[in-house]
């Protein structure tokens, strides 16, 4: 039962808690949050599991007084993790998004770029930007089904706020901001971030393991190629005008004088194309590849030794009947200088799978819509949020398997090919098996039916 399985993980959570009672408040909150029908307020959360006749005090307290660290709370779910982790590599995908906020008294809210803003007009909106870190599963190896990203930690990184104009103290508030912009900024936290998880997954026992750290553009530059974490490596996509070279032949100087661009290795019929095969699309696939070792990025890695891989244009068709298209070709630096080159392609076409778990947080669960303005609340609320949801992602795999079976709900029509469950999937399995065991609703003193998730979703 997916319950059982959701309830066996989250119960580890209770040492994390001062108080039983604090710890049982958040097994409630982390169900409802997920249960829950319409628009994911804390208060509609409480009222799903039953709560709207006690006091709310210590549901709002519960994020912004209780001494629990969120992060903490992706410990078990990492741990939970690693079984599905076969081969030398642990792949790790790291990605920021923004969540939407209107209040206009948050103070880690800013205004940033719309990323569905047209091409032609870029639009600005209010909100919160995270950090996110996915385990990926390679499911493929055992189950011949596509990777799943579970995430296993979700941090705040707002942006350092401009002075305004005006101001008394203008001129020295906005020295001191040129010096935050060097420290607390995304890649500086993406740094730290990385030597945290490598922490949490050594503390796990994947301590003999190789973290790669897979990220696309945004994070390839010199800061992240910093990062000096032991047992890791770096994936990144960079861009194809990008200056590379060799080493200098003479001893005078480090880098050679003639440099290249990633563009420029693909065009070049001297180095011939590789072949082998991933998974992604529900089969082996054959693609083409280009790699080039023992180079330099001066303005990037610096004397780091790195790898550039390019990967060839794959064909696909929108429909069965339509005209063959392209994808752009894809053109990636890793740290990890040689072998390996298959391990490493794979990781990065599994990368799309925390696209993905963006989707699902934001427009499935809702993550950010609670109504909260306390300093601490705020970021913590989501990050709760998501541990739910990688809580529910493992359970599903704990208790059926990477693909769909009888267990859950019937597929509508127009799904009736579908393979793989959808979160929404496990939420309406989820919500069946808490209305179905009124014994484990007494256990953790909720009153959930069909009838009170459909009057709290209309409230």
């Amino acid at each position: 039962m997916l319950l059982e399985a959701f309830l066996k993980i989250v119960s580890q959570w209770a040492p994390m808690f001062s108080q039983a009672r604090t710890a049982k408040r958040a097994l409630r909150q982390a169900l409802g949050s997920l249960i829950c029908l319409g628009r994911r307020t804390l208060t509609r959360i409480i009222w799903t599991v039953g709560g709207e006749h006690r006091n709310w005090s210590g549901e709002y307290f519960l994020h912004s007084r209780s001494p629990w660290l969120v992060q903490e709370l992706f410990a078990p779910i990492a741990q939970g993790s690693l079984p599905y982790c076969r081969g030398p590599f642990i792949g790790v995908a790291g990605d920021d998004t923004t969540v939407k906020k209107t209040g206009k008294q948050i103070k880690q809210a800013f205004w940033s770029r719309d990323p569905m803003s047209p091409p032609f007009h870029v639009n600005l909106r209010l909100g919160i930007r995270f950090l996110q870190f996915a385990i990926i599963l390679p499911l493929h190896k055992t189950f011949q089904a596509a990777a799943r990203t579970i995430p296993i930690r979700f941090e705040e990184v707002s942006a350092v706020k401009r002075p305004r104009r005006g101001r008394k103290n203008y001129e020295q508030e906005m020295q001191e901001y040129r010096e935050l912009r060097k420290t607390h900024n995304l890649c500086r936290r993406t740094v730290e971030s990385i030597q945290k998880v490598r922490e949490l997954l050594d503390a796990c026992g994947a301590e003999k393991k190789t973290m790669v750290f897979i990220g696309d553009g945004s994070f390839c530059n010199r800061t992240v190629f910093s990062c000096r974490s032991a047992r890791t490596h770096l994936l990144l996509r960079v861009r194809k005008d990008a200056k590379l070279c060799r080493r200098s032949p003479s001893p005078k100087r480090f880098y050679d004088e003639h440099k290249f661009t990633p563009l420029e290795i693909s065009k070049n019929d001297s180095l011939l194309w590789r072949k082998t095969r991933i998974f992604y699309g529900g089969k082996l696939r054959l693609i083409r590849y280009k790699e080039l070792e023992n180079i330099y990025w001066e303005g990037g890695a610096k004397r780091t030794p790195i790898r550039l891989m390019v990967v060839a244009p794959t064909s696909y068709r929108v429909r069965k009947t339509g005209r063959l298209r392209y994808r752009e070709t894809g053109f990636l630096l890793t740290t990890l200088v040689q072998g390996h080159s298959k391990n490493l392609l794979q990781l990065y076409f599994d990368r799309w799978q925390i696209e993905v778990n963006h989707r699902e947080e934001k427009d499935t669960l809702g993550v950010g819509q609670a109504q909260l303005h306390n300093f601490i609340a705020v970021p913590k609320q989501p990050a709760f949020v998501v541990a739910a949801y990688s809580a529910l992602l493992l359970a599903s795999l704990n208790a059926f398997g990477p693909n769909r079976t009888n267990d859950y709900l019937p597929l509508p029509r127009w799904r009736a090919n579908a393979t793989r469950p959808s979160c929404l999937d496990l939420i309406s399995l989820l919500r069946k098996d808490i209305v179905e065991n009124s014994n484990i609703q007494d256990e953790m003193g909720i009153q959930v039916t069909f009838q009170r998730l459909a009057i709290s979703a209309a409230a």
